[in-house]
């Protein structure tokens, strides 16, 4: 059996929840975990304390397909399978759709990305890849890519890490683990460590909206 692959054209979905008035804002990207989608993503990070002043878009996988049960339309963002080829669409996609929303809407920085489980990884590979410079990370429930090391980390942003105490997913020891990692290579990042499981919650929340603020302190 031989095995080919051929790249083509596809269509990603975004959606953006734009603050009223003329700009230009600062800019939360999101991206959901397996299995949900960007109406999931989107409606927690504006339940974000301040996230009213950003423009908050939340980014959908390209890879959807019809939840167990309900028929309900969600995503993914790779499997194992062509793994690499899959990265690279990911992050071509995510800064493509940087692009676009920086010519529908008037931006400022800071540009911070949040990622949930699955969609963590996609926040650090966005933030080292996108081709977009990025003033934070948020990520919850979701370690550190191993492909990560395969870029220059010189400039990475600093990152608020959260994890419930219950979570069976996302353990203290991986927690511990990527906090090494990340110190390591000089990379400044936060744990925020709160009662609950793999899941968003309003102390979480509290949490990633102090961040939200020390990043636009900063600009």
């Amino acid at each position: 059996m031989l095995i080919r692959t051929l790249p083509v054209t596809a269509h990603g979905r975004y959606l953006l929840d734009v603050p009223a008035g003329n700009g230009p804002w600062p800019l939360l990207v999101g991206f959901h975990g397996y299995a949900e989608n960007a109406d999931v993503s989107l409606g927690e990070m504006r339940r974000i304390p301040g996230a009213g002043g950003w423009l908050v878009a939340a980014v959908q996988g390209l890879h959807a397909f019809y939840s167990r049960g309900n028929e309900r339309v969600v995503a993914s963002w790779m499997t194992r399978q062509d793994r690499e080829l899959a990265m690279a669409d990911n992050i071509r996609y995510v800064g493509a759709a940087i692009e676009a929303i920086a010519r529908e809407y008037p931006l400022r920085p800071p540009l911070v990305y949040a990622g949930f489980s699955q969609g963590a990884a996609m926040a650090y590979r966005a933030a080292a890849a996108a081709g977009h410079p990025a003033d934070g990370v948020m990520v919850l429930g979701g370690d550190v890519p191993p492909d990560l090391a395969d870029h220059d980390l010189s400039r990475f942003p600093p990152v608020l890490i959260g994890r419930g105490t219950s979570d069976t997913w996302y353990t203290k020891e991986k927690l511990d683990s990527d906090l090494a990692w990340l110190g390591a290579r000089g990379i400044r990042a936060q744990p925020f460590v709160f009662e609950g499981g793999h899941e968003w919650t309003e102390s979480f929340r509290e949490a990633a909206g102090k961040f939200l603020a020390q990043r636009l302190a900063l600009r």
